[in-house]
């Protein structure tokens, strides 16, 4: 019965004969975008219907680490007890050069000013953060510390423009996967506001007039297709499209070459082409999130990577992702990061990071990998001549994971794109303003559409500036600034 609708193209208002549901909100995904939006909608005074084509809350937000970037206005009560006092200004700075050559300055100059503020929404909601510190650069934490290093801060370019401070607060949760606990106190809040949340419901398509408004959505619930009217607005938090491969190959081919995509089944585009199916402009489509997660030890980040021809390409002491976006635009998939003996610690497990090749001289192991005589010998000894000067005029590694690479044996670790751990996920999305406003290519409104998290282009959007903690950043403030907005919207009836 659902062959005849399609996220491609919207399904007419004066088709709909009856509406069977009808609402002041209609949010579409469950993750923390939609979350937040559904609850600063009901917050509004709106009546709010929330459509999730899983079976329960939770989307890719639930799988993750549940790592909110935030700081600025002094800082977090984490920041300032760890002894740092976060500037809004360098924080507004950091973000805008993550944002890479397209950053949102309105979307930046709007967290920047008011991500402290979202820190305490964020408790108000009964997200719990214990105020500890990590000095440590790791993933994320094992403990339920909040605190950690968790993008390229300390790392050269940003340095030269932003006091570095660290922002990865991350709930009081022990062990990997705070997001699901994130996800449970937000789910939590949004049932105790009588948000009526509809699971097992997916969204075939969204209903627009022939002026391109749009009215609503045809959803399939309960077995059954039915016509729901949003008399305010619809906004759309279906995650990215990650887990869509024919839509990865058609817009971020390049992403492929990583391994593991990261998302949940619902990260199938499918919000994004509902979005541009009335007019709205998608936009870094080309542009994701990859890692190859080589530290912890931090120890490691005193090696050098270098790629099949024995090059150095990035500062290493940046953050994993950006390190990762770097590799992925080397030729040829054969990556090592050379340590010696006294930097050497075995890499974490999953990352799948063997040992290549290991030797008494550079010069051995530069013959086991089959390199060009004098190719990785000379890049080591260049490095190594001005670290044990505490420089690196080269790629600007910070003085402090500066080391000669001297004491044997030396080995090279395998960092293999077709082998090693690489995962990604999409940063494009829907364009929209920083109220959520879904806008066509000319950038205007399309009245009765909003977008937020994944399904939108927000924050991130460039794999070379991505710290962890800014999508869900992103998605639980901007999905916030999309239900006030939707609320307090005129309906378009």
């Amino acid at each position: 019965m659902s062959a005849e609708f399609s996220v491609t193209r919207p399904h007419r208002l004066s088709d709909v004969a009856r509406w069977d549901l009808e609402t002041d909100v209609i949010v579409v995904g469950f993750g923390a975008a939609g979350a937040c939006a559904a609850i600063e909608a009901a917050q509004a005074g709106a009546a709010v219907t929330l459509f999730e084509v899983a079976s329960g809350s939770g989307g890719t937000s639930a799988l993750s680490g549940g790592e909110i970037y935030m700081g600025g206005s002094g800082g977090t009560p984490a920041q300032r007890q760890a002894g740092f006092t976060d500037d809004t200004e360098d924080l507004y700075r950091y973000l805008l050069m993550a944002g890479g050559p397209d950053a949102d300055e309105a979307k930046v100059r709007l967290y920047a000013d008011n991500s402290r503020a979202h820190y305490d929404w964020l408790v108000e909601q009964g997200v719990v953060y214990k105020n500890t510190f990590v000095p440590e650069r790791i993933m994320e934490p094992e403990t339920d510390d909040c605190l950690i290093w968790s993008g390229s801060e300390e790392a050269w370019p940003f340095v030269e423009s932003a006091k570095p401070a660290p922002r990865g607060h991350t709930p009081q949760f022990v062990g990997w996967g705070g997001g699901r606990m994130l996800m449970d106190v937000l789910a939590a809040r949004v049932d105790k506001l009588g948000v009526h949340v509809r699971y097992d419901s997916r969204v075939l398509a969204l209903i627009a007039d022939d002026a391109g408004a749009v009215h609503g959505v045809v959803v399939r619930t309960d077995g059954r297709v039915q016509y729901a009217r949003a008399r305010r607005g619809v906004v759309l938090c279906a995650g990215g499209f990650a887990m869509n491969r024919d839509m990865v190959r058609r817009h971020a081919p390049k992403l492929l070459r990583a391994s593991e995509p990261i998302g949940s089944p619902g990260d199938d585009g499918s919000g994004i082409l509902m979005g541009m199916s009335v007019g709205g402009a998608a936009i870094h489509m080309d542009e994701g999130f990859t890692t190859l997660p080589f530290y912890a030890p931090e120890s490691l980040i005193k090696g050098i990577f270098i790629n099949e021809r024995g090059q150095r390409f990035i500062n290493e002491d940046c953050y994993h992702g950006r390190t990762a976006h770097h590799i992925l635009q080397q030729a040829g998939d054969r990556i090592y990061l050379l340590v010696d003996n006294a930097t050497y610690q075995p890499p974490p497990e999953f990352a799948r990071i063997g040992i290549a090749a290991a030797g008494e001289t550079w010069e051995e192991v530069e013959h086991d990998l089959g390199m060009t005589p004098g190719t990785l010998t000379a890049t080591v000894a260049v490095y190594n001549r001005h670290a044990s000067e505490g420089t690196d005029p080269l790629f600007h590694k910070g003085a402090k994971w500066l080391q000669p690479l001297i004491e044997p044996p030396f080995v090279a670790l395998d960092c293999r794109i077709d082998y090693a751990f690489y995962s990604y996920f999409t940063m494009g999305g829907l364009d929209t303003l920083p109220t959520g406003q879904v806008v066509t290519e000319k950038r205007v409104p399309i009245p009765g559409l909003y977008a937020a998290g994944r399904t939108a282009c927000g924050l991130p959007r460039w794999g070379g500036g991505y710290s962890s903690g800014m999508s869900l950043a992103d998605s639980t403030f901007f999905g916030r600034q999309a239900g006030r907005h939707v609320a307090g919207s005129r309906s378009n009836s």
